[in-house]
């Protein structure tokens, strides 16, 4: 009886508001989906990955989270960090995903694990004060960085694809794979000499390679040399030579019914009518355009071969990535948590919603769901849909795996382009136009040379830049970095300022050295 008193009371509480929490998930579902697609394409794992983030991370963080009434699933910044880890691996791999896919979960996982170490040593109360400047170049960067990649699929180039440009890559074939084979081999070194198996088998090496293993290479090689902000500027004018007019179309109409459907109502997500209005005109015409990766069907499956395959060195370098990944979504869970406060007038609990996050992206990448974290407008949704409890967002998990399970077939239909499109307006919604519009009123209140500028804006600029043509990881260290020296030099300055320093009596020194 000790034990069922608990539990009955925390079912009369989930049942308290079952038709709210319902029809809550329910359009939270609904909206979540072309969203959850299209950051798994965006990702680079495929839109099952997009799903099964989707699926698991909004039922397990909403079960064991701090918010009632949010909803959690992949999102912008999660999803333009995890490009970068994905890419990175992939290329590693032989631009081989399967071969990849292990040590990317296994990055996840980890990110999820200190997501939930974070929540477990208490220090989800003091992400608020991580600094505004910081957040704004990032989050204007994120916005950048995805609307800038989307412009290749939008207009139906891939660098894979166009002939030329992967025949401009052959030259290198060779070293690119004998630096492969020698990197594989190098456990076989003795000292720092090959034994003389492989110092034969390193010589012919890519003189062996079949035509199809080159062409493989060089399409590798051209993917990665078109990939990221820098990536896409280069090709850029090769692609706007190649122009794909119907996927270029379906893009554009994508863009338009969800600006343009939202003057007419916001009753029904402007999302889910561009996908299905902008899907449905090439089905019906049976015109020739480029689909999706296909969705498979059944329930998820755990991916055990993160498991058999796990490899200490192959997760390494990528440790403060994963750690970066779980201070950007405990900041992203938590910025939307506020918002469900503000909303509803509660209160969440931060430390406990880390732990909620963990979980769930922890549950996600073992199924092979890429990570995310609270989604304000699914949150915002959920609450004026008549959501309130956590069973709203468990009932958006379910919701999502049925539509899966049933439509998987139908979904594998959608084209790329539209994607692209919905992703493009994501990238313009991220973007944080407040700060920006604040950069020519902050006050400018330090001096480098003759020229005056805001620290603030200093700090946001340097992010922003950082993060759009370099590092999204690194430029918010060096970010966080400045802004502490800023306001260490700030401080020093305030003390010096009102510091009153007077001149000892005699008789005091006297009774020092007496």
């Amino acid at each position: 009886m000790f034990y069922i008193n608990p539990i009955i009371k925390v079912m009369k509480k989930l049942l308290s508001n079952l038709k709210g929490d319902a029809f809550g998930g329910i359009t939270s579902g609904i909206v979540a989906l072309p969203l959850a697609l299209a950051f798994g394409v965006s990702s680079g794992l495929g839109p099952t990955a997009g799903l099964y983030g989707a699926i698991f991370i909004s039922f397990f963080a909403a079960l064991f989270g701090g918010t009632n009434t949010q909803i959690s699933g992949p999102t912008a910044p999660m999803t333009a960090v995890s490009m970068v880890v994905i890419a990175g691996i992939i290329a590693t791999n032989d631009g081989d995903v399967t071969k990849a896919l292990p040590a990317i979960l296994t990055i996840f996982i980890l990110a999820g694990l200190f997501q939930i170490g974070l929540g477990i040593i208490g220090l989800g109360k003091y992400i608020r004060y991580i600094p505004y400047p910081v957040v704004s170049g990032f989050m204007t960067a994120i916005g950048l960085i995805i609307l800038l990649t989307q412009i290749l699929p939008s207009i139906g180039y891939y660098p894979k694809e166009d002939t030329q440009f992967v025949e401009q890559f052959k030259p290198k074939i060779e070293e690119v794979a004998l630096n492969r084979y020698l990197q594989e081999t190098k456990d076989k070194k003795e000292g720092n000499t090959l034994i003389l198996k492989d110092y034969r088998k390193t010589v012919t090496y890519g003189e062996n390679l079949t035509e199809r293993d080159r062409l493989k290479e060089a399409k590798t090689l051209a993917s990665k040399e078109a990939s990221g902000v820098l990536g896409t500027l280069k090709v850029l004018p090769r692609a706007l030579q190649q122009i794909d007019w119907l996927e270029l179309l379906l893009a554009l109409g994508t863009i338009f019914i969800i600006y343009g459907f939202k003057r007419i109502t916001t009753k029904i997500p402007s999302t889910l009518v561009a996908l299905i209005v902008m899907s449905g005109i090439p089905f019906a015409f049976n015109l020739d355009y480029r689909t999706i990766q296909e969705i498979p069907g059944g329930i998820p499956q755990i991916k055990w071969e993160i498991f058999t395959s796990f490899s200490f060195n192959n997760i390494t370098p990528y440790i403060f990535t994963a750690l970066t990944l779980a201070l950007l979504g405990a900041i992203d869970s938590l910025l939307t948590s506020v918002v469900a406060d503000n909303m509803t007038k509660t209160k969440h609990k931060p430390n406990r919603e880390l732990i909620g996050q963990g979980i769930g992206n922890s549950i996600a990448a073992l199924f092979g769901g890429i990570p995310g974290a609270g989604a304000t407008i699914r949150t915002v949704v959920n609450i004026n849909a008549g959501g309130k409890t956590k069973l709203s967002g468990m009932i958006a998990g379910i919701m999502l795996l049925i539509i899966m399970l049933g439509l998987g077939p139908i979904a594998s239909k959608i084209p790329a382009a539209v994607l692209a499109g919905i992703l493009i307006t994501v990238g313009i919604g991220v973007m944080d136009y407040k700060g920006l519009k604040a950069i020519p009123f902050l006050p400018r209140d330090i001096k480098i040379g003759p020229i005056k500028l805001s620290s603030e804006v200093l700090i946001m600029i340097v992010v922003l830049l950082l993060s759009t043509f370099w590092n999204l990881v690194y430029a918010v260290g060096i970010g966080l970095i400045i802004a502490s020296l800023m306001f260490m030099k700030k401080i020093g300055d305030l003390t010096a300022e009102r510091s009153d320093i007077k001149t000892l009596k005699k008789e005091a020194w006297d009774d020092e050295i007496g």
